[in-house]
């Protein structure tokens, strides 16, 4: 009888969600735009918020509201077709594939397993320490990968490897155990990451250069001065914070390095698949290093790998067939990066950061750059593309503080801090998070109430702590 009660409660609340969901879309459709906001824009806007709310709200999953929302740009005009499936043809969304692709290899290989009984003999007591292990390679190895998205492509196949060898699956409903939690610190790791470094994100140097414009210098060791204190307090604080919120049911091992160390040894030396698999994974992370030191494209190399590993025959066609994620992950995110770029395209970032910037006028400095810096940060639910917002609103928000005397290196910091750290706050809010999404070890519900209260968390740090850091250096 319960269970029956249950179900009508829940039918009742996904009617409602859908009733809101068709009304708002409904109003904001035949809504008349904004004054000096492109009629497209609006709509546009209305597709992305009907897209976004229903994979928040649980009514559809990422893929299929993505699918729908592509359709109905071009259904209805809002887009053309050339524009609506121009993110296909973006060789970062299919570095992300072809990495993914890859990672499934060292998977098979054994490599993968390798790693994993290693890091767990090592650091393995504990799901802390094994989430403490993964976030400070990441932090070593960011100065060299000025592509969080590369660098994901290094982790995600070591932090699969150890959900998968510590009896964590999605497959069998034990992703929970240990798997869940890994993924979503290793996405919230990239964020710190990123903020540590100047050469750690693309949009980190090219910010710098628009600094210039507002007499603010920023160099490598500058911002390592200025990113270290907030960084490193967040690196130290995250692993634990994400533990409370979304805690994994195993959190102690105390057995685990001694039973790895035995995998280890009934493993016995490095077999084929591992050597070749190996010598393929360190030559595409030493390329992703080099790649803008050489002028190397990095998805071709992420591609030459693949295709290696496939004459190799340690990744083979029949795998392939049963790579539906990587499909999945090519069409969802190729999708929303495209309604977000043209979004910014036709103007409604442009309009919503001239709005922003008209309402702080009148206030003291203090609360124009706490408004500016958090609605910068929030402002990243509508963007696909951590270098796109740059592009869009850094410029005009730095201008803004700067006019109504914000202190012009604090602003320019924080902001560029604020473009890494707030890249977990969706789903697609980074294609550096993709892969580990594409995982399905975490339900886009969990994924955007986590990203949410650990993009608050860095906030609080980097704002808070990090603020009076970067004055105390001026």
């Amino acid at each position: 009888m319960s269970h029956r009660r249950h179900d009508r409660h829940k039918k009742r609340g996904q009617i409602l969600l859908w009733s809101v969901l068709v009304g708002l879309s409904v109003l904001l459709w035949f809504a008349p735009p904004p004054e000096g906001l492109d009629p497209k824009a609006w709509r546009l806007f209305t597709l992305f918020f009907a897209t976004i709310f229903a994979i928040i709200s649980g009514l559809m999953p990422i893929f299929v509201a993505s699918v729908l929302a592509l359709s109905l740009t071009v259904l209805t005009g809002v887009l053309t077709p050339k524009e609506a499936y121009s993110g296909f043809s973006q060789g970062f969304i299919l570095l992300i594939v072809a990495a993914f692709l890859v990672s499934q290899a060292v998977v098979k290989s054994g490599l993968g397993k390798r790693i994993a009984m290693l890091i767990i003999s090592k650091f393995g007591h504990s799901t802390l320490g094994l989430a403490y292990s993964m976030m400070a390679t990441d932090m070593l190895i960011a100065p060299a990968f000025p592509s969080n998205t590369a660098r994901s492509g290094v982790l995600f196949p070591i932090v699969n490897a150890l959900a998968h060898d510590s009896g964590s699956k999605v497959a069998d409903g034990t992703r929970k155990k240990l798997g869940a939690y890994l993924m979503m610190n290793s996405m919230v790791g990239l964020t710190i990451s990123s903020s540590l470094w100047l050469t750690a994100m693309a949009a980190n140097p090219l910010g710098a250069k628009i600094a210039e414009k507002f007499g603010v210098h920023i160099t490598f060791g500058g911002w390592l001065v200025a990113a270290a204190v907030p960084a490193l307090l967040a690196f130290l604080i995250a692993p634990r914070f994400l533990m409370r919120i979304y805690p994994p049911e195993l959190k102690t091992t105390p057995q685990a390095p001694a039973k790895a160390r035995e995998v280890l040894e009934k493993m016995g030396s490095i077999h084929r698949n591992e050597w070749i698999t190996g010598g393929v994974f360190v030559g595409m992370v030493l390329l992703w290093a080099l790649s803008g030191t050489l002028g190397i494209d990095k998805t071709a190399v992420a591609f030459a790998g693949l295709g290696i590993l496939m004459v190799a025959r340690i990744f083979t066609m029949a795998d392939m067939r049963l790579q539906g994620e990587a499909l999945s992950t090519l069409i969802w995110f190729a999708t929303l990066y495209t309604l977000s770029s043209y979004l910014d395209k036709l103007g409604f970032m442009t309009y919503v950061g001239d709005l922003i910037a008209s309402g702080v006028s009148g206030m003291s400095w203090p609360m124009v750059y706490l408004t500016l810096v958090g609605a910068y940060v929030f402002i990243h639910y509508l963007f696909v593309s951590q270098t796109a917002q740059l592009l869009a609103l850094y410029g005009i928000f730095l201008e803004v503080g700067v006019q109504a005397g914000v202190p012009p290196y604090l602003l320019a910091m924080m902001l560029l801090f604020a473009t890494n750290f707030n890249a977990a706050i969706t789903p697609q809010g980074s294609s550096a998070n993709v892969l580990f999404v594409s995982s399905e070890y975490m339900s886009s519900k969990e994924l955007y109430r986590n990203g949410l209260l650990m993009t608050l968390l860095n906030f609080v740090i980097f704002v808070g702590i990090g603020s009076f850091w970067i004055l105390f250096l001026s």
